[in-house]
């Protein structure tokens, strides 16, 4: 916001000085790293939340390698991210000082030194449900998981299995998935919802969730963050088909939030739970928090220099995303005066937000 308040020259410096930090700091520029963190590499599993462009391999319609996607990244590329610039992976990796971007491990021009420092597995909408990824034909998270222990066979050959292992062990590992699950699975088609209950499928969820983290464990993460899920009810294309009048009155559809703060705590409970049986074997299992945030940026219209909360970016931000959103696509001036960049998917200042939210547990679960 602007002020009528001139600044003294010693304060526009001083604000000049912190800002070049900030950007700096963003751009993974800086030196030393974070508590001189020892981190290797980041591994990522997940949906189109952590997808860098996975999808552009796979025959599926759910991809985000064109226009408008990418307007804000560098060189205006569309690399598959269903975001206008970067994702908070991005974010994350360039923070703890690993590489500026976390490529998609399909990309098959990726050096060994690139696969070193790390890469994601996810897959734009993917789930926990096996049900949910063949909705959209895209990578389930066992496959996810196949693909990573082919990532590592390609490592021990090129450095050793030493040298592997000391990666591994190291490493971070990030799950941000089950959104889909809810939204396009469980909520839109009648499948599900025939055999299952609200609840019972939320235990489901969590029961696939589980055996997923299992997997990573007997593969050797040790530091793994999980995040939970958003609120649901409150994403465009969610307020556009759940709402009485859609054009009008735009507002969450709360019974939807509700179901995922109940999952979370659930979530959070079971990650609670594992971090103390496994505490005595070098374990760091936490859960990230991207609820609370997004909603405060939701709900706190202006509150963080967003004009629009209930709509995309593109198109008429009710129904867009993917192949909906488009290079003929109306797109707005600024994405960042958005909270989502499509009728799904957050913009950058939104993942911006929820990495500077989520702070104090990156700085926590990288420290030794």
């Amino acid at each position: 916001m602007e002020s009528c308040h001139k600044f003294s020259f010693p304060l526009l410096t001083l604000l000049s000085l912190y800002m070049s930090f900030f950007v700096a700091h963003a751009e993974g520029l800086l030196t030393p790293r974070p508590f001189n963190n020892k981190i290797t590499a980041a591994f990522v599993f997940g949906d189109s939340t952590v997808d860098p462009g996975n999808n552009n391999y796979v025959k599926t319609l759910f991809r985000g390698n064109f226009p408008p996607y990418g307007k804000d990244f560098r060189d205006h590329v569309p690399t598959g991210r269903f975001t206008n610039g970067k994702l908070s992976t991005d974010l994350i990796v360039s923070y703890v000082g690993i590489k500026e971007y976390l490529p998609p491990y399909l990309d098959p021009n990726l050096s060994i030194e690139e696969l070193m420092t790390g890469v994601s597995f996810a897959s734009a909408g993917s789930g926990f449900d096996p049900l949910t990824p063949q909705i959209s034909s895209v990578i389930s998270l066992p496959k996810q998981l196949e693909y990573f222990k082919e990532y590592k066979k390609r490592l021990q050959s090129a450095i050793g299995n030493r040298r592997t292992e000391a990666i591994i062990k190291e490493a971070v590992f990030l799950i941000s998935c089950g959104t889909n699950d809810f939204v396009v699975n469980y909520f839109t088609l009648p499948i599900r919802r025939k055999s299952y209950t609200v609840s019972a499928y939320q235990q489901f969820v969590l029961q696939s969730f589980k055996q997923v983290l299992q997997d990573l464990w007997d593969e050797g993460a040790r530091r793994i963050a999980v995040t939970g899920l958003p609120p649901m009810g409150c994403l465009p294309a969610v307020i556009t088909l759940y709402s009485k009048n859609a054009i009008l009155e735009r507002g969450c559809i709360e019974n939807l939030s509700q179901v995922g703060m109940e999952y979370n705590q659930m979530l959070q409970n079971e990650l609670n739970s594992m971090q103390g049986r496994l505490a005595h074997l070098d374990a760091k299992i936490t859960y990230v928090d991207i609820f609370t945030p997004l909603i405060d940026m939701i709900q706190g219209l202006g509150k963080h220099d967003f004009d629009e909360v209930s709509h995309g970016c593109c198109g008429s931000g009710y129904l867009e995303a993917g192949f909906l959103c488009n290079p003929g696509s109306f797109v707005c001036n600024d994405a960042s005066k958005y909270v989502f960049f499509d009728s799904i998917h957050p913009t950058e200042k939104t993942y911006i937000n929820l990495f500077m939210a989520s702070r104090p547990v990156i700085d926590s679960f990288i420290q030794d």
